[in-house]
């Protein structure tokens, strides 16, 4: 696809930003290969070859009968039985970490939490499982014997989905009531904009946490909850530009020639208006993450047992004796903030007009 004169300078501009760029990168291969994570850490093969058919646990379920077992319940293969089972006539590729994100290895040589490997003081491991990484945990355990790493991995994932979410419902419900409240302003942007002040002059948090304990907590639940907070963000920004774009000379012409309102609004002054938009997209995007991750530190977010990079630092608060848990947390946190924080100046220098890079 060919781009035009303007998105090929805001193009160059964010390629000129050198870390923003690579923080772009770095942040996307990141997303992808957690998208994939059931791929990369799992309790469950990614192949098995049994008596000349071929299997795919990682995407079906199989009962233990499929391989010569005795129960028609899902096969255990992490089961030194049911490995010794498929070995005696076939094979299985594993994933590259063992563990799901709520895999408990029983084959710890410490109690949980257990350290990292090569941790001073970390006793050596005895497994009776093929092959032996199915028992080694490289950065560690929590405090109920679930790999951390598996658990950063999947974290990951679900904190950057929820963030995306959020930033997609609330741009969309913010630069809808921006543009209304800026195209038409009079008395309509009088008493919305009283309404939003007197909206984003609540305490967020603790109005998140009350009504986060009084319904079931989940995903969309909470989602739903977040998203009445966040959409105000962008209406300033987009109220702005609707009133600054109204009153064109190009608007007033196409509102001459019987154009409606609504086609007027996004054909003509919202393309302007996005301009300003995108570069706070970032922004709101590492805000999000930084909520949702708060509310599970605090005990109010996601269900508990979810791959929760919040519910890591939890831990790593109560077990003070396994830091491993509150640094991966925390590192983690920080790299996926950092990345967004750089993206979004990127993107700042991509759409500012007055900045041109050779």
């Amino acid at each position: 696809m060919k781009l035009g004169p303007i998105n090929r300078r805001r193009l160059d501009n964010f390629k000129a930003n050198r870390r923003g760029w690579w923080s772009f990168w770095i942040f996307l291969v990141l997303f992808v290969v957690t998208l994939f994570a059931e791929l990369v850490a799992n309790d469950r093969p990614l192949l098995v070859s049994y008596a000349g058919e071929l299997y795919v646990p990682v995407l079906a379920v199989y009962p233990e009968t499929a391989f010569g077992g005795e129960f028609d319940t899902e096969a255990d293969y992490r089961d030194p039985f049911v490995q010794d089972l498929i070995r005696e006539d076939g094979w299985m590729i594993w994933p590259p970490i063992g563990f799901s994100y709520a895999t408990i290895n029983y084959n710890l040589p410490t109690p949980a939490p257990s350290a990292p490997v090569g941790w001073t003081g970390t006793e050596s491991l005895t497994c009776d499982l093929e092959p032996v990484r199915l028992c080694v945990n490289w950065l560690g355990t929590d405090d109920q014997g679930r790999d951390v790493l598996a658990r950063v991995i999947y974290g990951f994932r679900i904190s950057v989905l929820f963030g995306l979410a959020l930033t997609l419902l609330a741009s969309i419900i913010g630069v809808v009531a921006g543009a209304v409240q800026g195209y038409y302003g009079g008395w309509l942007d009088l008493v919305f904009q009283r309404f939003i002040e007197i909206w984003t002059s609540l305490p967020t948090l603790y109005l998140l946490i009350i009504m986060a304990s009084f319904v079931v907590p989940g995903f969309w639940t909470l989602l739903f909850l977040m998203v009445l907070f966040s959409w105000p963000a962008l209406v300033g920004v987009v109220r702005a530009e609707f009133l600054r774009g109204r009153n064109y000379d190009y608007v007033r012409a196409a509102r001459a020639l019987g154009a409606t309102d609504p086609t007027i609004m996004r054909r003509h002054v919202l393309p302007n208006a996005m301009v300003a938009t995108m570069t706070f997209l970032p922004f709101i995007l590492s805000g999000s993450v930084t909520t949702l991750t708060s509310l599970d530190f605090l005990g109010f977010g996601l269900p508990p047992g979810s791959p929760s990079l919040g519910e890591l630092l939890q831990q790593g608060k109560n077990n003070l004796q396994a830091p491993w848990l509150g640094m991966a947390g925390f590192f983690t946190l920080a790299v996926m903030l950092s990345l967004l924080v750089f993206i979004g100046e990127a993107m700042r220098d991509a759409f500012d007009p007055r900045k041109t890079f050779k």
